[in-house]
Order: structure tokens, then sequence, then C-alpha cells
């Protein structure tokens, strides 16, 4: 039984050093977020795209270039329906906002929002869609 224990504590042990901190909630972070959801949901891809980090902007290189993978990549994002933010948590020295969106289709949405701060304002550096599910039965 003590081999067993030993050898499940050797196992988690990786899972524990790479347990992220959860940080408080910061409602500037938020406000970029949403913010940026809300120019989409208007379509206005030119003041979404000053939410966007700029290495984000190098890589997309416009506006326009920029709108278009999001409505094609990320259509939560791009129309967004009802939008909570979960936990927000340090990643690599960088805070991380979950956010959850609800679509106008009713499935969920869970995405990883990277965040950086430049000249005292947050950015959007990336987004990750961790899962996504129907809510029905």
């Amino acid at each position: 039984m003590p081999r067993l224990i030993l050898a499940l504590v050797l196992l988690l042990l990786p899972l524990a050093a790479t347990a992220q901190e959860r940080l408080p909630d910061n409602p500037a972070i938020q406000q970029v977020i949403q913010n940026q959801m809300d120019a989409f949901a208007t379509r206005n891809v030119f003041t979404a795209w000053t939410y966007a980090s700029p290495t984000i902007q190098q890589l997309f290189g416009s506006p326009l270039y920029f709108g278009a993978m999001v409505e094609q990549g990320y259509p939560m994002v791009w129309t967004p329906g009802e939008v909570s933010f979960l936990s927000l948590r340090d990643e690599g020295g960088r805070p991380v906002q979950q956010v959850q969106i609800v679509d106008s289709t009713g499935r969920l949405h869970i995405l990883d929002y990277e965040m950086v701060e430049i000249d005292g304002n947050w950015r959007i550096a990336g987004v990750t869609i961790l899962r996504g599910q129907s809510l029905g039965a």
C-alpha cells in the first residue's frame, strides 16, 4: 500500500508544478474584452482592432483581415450572446481571463483571453477556444 501511495504522489507531482495562480478579478481587463466584443457585434472592426496587441496587429496587418479571421474562426466572438467573465489566472507571467459565451444558438463556449499590458493599457494578445457544447438536454 505505501508503494501505491508513493506512486500516486509521484504521478501527481508534475500536475501540482503546472498549477496556475488565480488572480483577483481585474475590471480593466474585463472591460477591454467586452469593448472588443461590442465592437465586433456592431461590425466595427476598426475599433475592435485597437484592443488587439501590437503582435496580433502585425500578424494580420489590417483591421479588415483581422475582422475576417474573427468572423470565420471565432463566430461566438463575432456575434456574442450572453458573456460571463470567469476566473483570471497568471500563466507564464501573463494574465489569462477565462470567458464564457452562450451564442445565439444556445451553445456554450469557454475561451481563454491572454492579455498584455502596453503603456498602462491592457490589450488582447491571443484567444484560445477551450470547448463548446450545447446547453440543452
